[in-house]
């Protein structure tokens, strides 16, 4: 039989007292006095989902004095992920150097018919691109967050009631070991992934998604050297028809896997596509572990709904092409976060709506809503075909191509081109699309 709390205004010690302890406290404790400011407390918010997004998202509120409740259902789980992170993210977010399994100085991308090109050429003696896993930069974004006032709570959170008036609380409902938790809030961001609950309560709308699958495998000392700073990418119709596949190295193994968002049912068969392409490679090597995840294709319709935000994967904040997603989910948290302090004066005053959009959504949109429209185009004319990824490997040999891609990636900036190299690249790209198409013309002659 389970038990009903209510976690309302109540001292941080007591929210982990057993439930029969104490008793609720009435709704009407979190009412506004006025129409404005907050009289007696501040402003109190929850945040579901403890990766990247929400933690960001929960150290940027507790820090501002807003009081903060992060809600993640398992602290010790990991989503399926590459785990490679731009450079800037190291600095902008304060990430030790200690948490990096690999510095990646080297990137080859193969193409279907094995054209090889090393994508890293134009990289300084000082940038690489940090490979990590997951459950240890979650882990510590969340301690982080923690240690700076955010009230951790390991939980399912299962649905939102959202208020019938303007003023009037969000009540979380969420699950501790069978046991049913409720508390009432101002403020709610969902940061719970491409299959966000909060998203479903609010009816933010659907989107698309590609699954995800990787293999982690143990390799010999020897094989691993291979690996030592290195990643690849293949592409192909036997990889995945409109993404990639991959190998990251990590800690004492690679990471081997690919995505789909058209042929989700055939993933495991892609995932084989991966392992033939690499065979040689990972030969004797042990599964360690195996994960597949949804991974948002483009923005949720609406990302912000009263005094809800979504934040991350909820709000669909990976890029097409690249498939890049945690440094735009910390971004966002983070951004999100900033935009309810600065609209709450700190936690003094009630936010509303228009608040979130324009300190937020307005924000996140002016700064990367044309990065994310471009790499979808980039993914429409590479990923469609094989012609059109043979395309994609040769002009990646290119070094301009490569300094520009490298600079954008690794400073989350817009590179600053030369207009002379800016026409010859989109020559050499339309030479490169007409090339692949006549090699893939002699390739289907040679199957016949």
């Amino acid at each position: 039989m389970t038990t009903t709390q209510s976690h309302l205004l109540l001292p941080r010690h007591s929210l982990f007292q057993n439930p029969k302890t104490h008793r609720s406290i009435p709704k009407s404790r979190l009412a506004i006095t006025s129409q404005q400011l907050i009289h007696g407390r501040k402003l109190r918010a929850a945040v579901i989902g403890g990766g990247p997004a929400g933690s960001s998202a929960a150290e940027a509120l507790s820090l501002g004095g807003v009081e903060t409740f992060l809600i993640e259902r398992s602290p010790a789980g990991a989503k399926p992920c590459g785990g490679a992170i731009p450079l800037c993210m190291l600095d902008e977010f304060s990430i030790p150097l200690d948490l990096i399994d690999r510095k990646v100085t080297q990137m080859k991308i193969i193409s279907p018919s094995n054209l090889t090109v090393d994508f890293g050429k134009t990289l300084k003696p000082h940038e690489y691109i940090a490979m990590l896993r997951r459950e240890v930069l979650d882990s510590y974004l969340r301690s982080r967050a923690e240690s700076n006032g955010t009230n951790l709570v390991t939980a399912l959170f299962t649905h939102l009631e959202t208020p019938d008036s303007a003023q009037a609380p969000y009540i979380v409902h969420y699950n501790i070991n069978g046991s049913k938790h409720s508390m009432e809030v101002d403020v709610v961001v969902g940061a719970d992934g491409a299959n966000s609950r909060v998203a479903k309560s609010i009816g933010a709308g659907n989107y698309n998604y590609a699954i995800a699958f990787q293999e982690r495998i143990k390799l010999s000392d020897e094989k691993m050297q291979y690996y030592e700073n290195l990643a690849e990418m293949y592409v192909g119709n036997d990889i995945s028809p409109d993404f990639y596949g991959w190998v990251f190295p990590k800690c004492d193994h690679v990471a081997v896997g690919t995505g789909t968002v058209s042929s989700k049912q055939d993933i495991k068969l892609f995932q084989r596509g991966v392992r033939d392409r690499v065979r040689n490679k990972i030969h004797g090597g042990k599964v360690i572990k195996v994960e597949a995840h949804p991974i948002p294709e483009h923005p949720r319709p609406r990302r912000v709904i009263g005094r809800v935000a979504l934040v991350g994967d909820s709000a669909g904040y990976v890029t097409k092409c690249s498939g890049e997603g945690i440094y735009f989910a910390a971004k966002s948290g983070r951004m999100c976060g900033e935009a309810i302090v600065k609209a709450s004066m700190n936690g003094k005053r009630m936010i509303n709506e228009e608040d979130l959009k324009r300190e937020y959504l307005k924000k996140w949109d002016g700064e990367y809503i044309t990065t994310f429209r471009f790499l979808d185009l980039l993914q429409k004319v590479f990923y469609g075909s094989n012609a059109g990824r043979e395309a994609l490997v040769e002009l990646c040999g290119d070094e301009y191509v490569q300094r520009m891609t490298f600079e954008s990636y690794l400073y989350k900036k817009i590179a600053v081109g030369d207009r002379w190299e800016d026409v010859k690249m989109m020559f050499n790209t339309f030479g490169s699309l007409i090339r692949a198409r006549i090699l893939k013309r002699e390739i289907e002659k040679l199957v016949v």
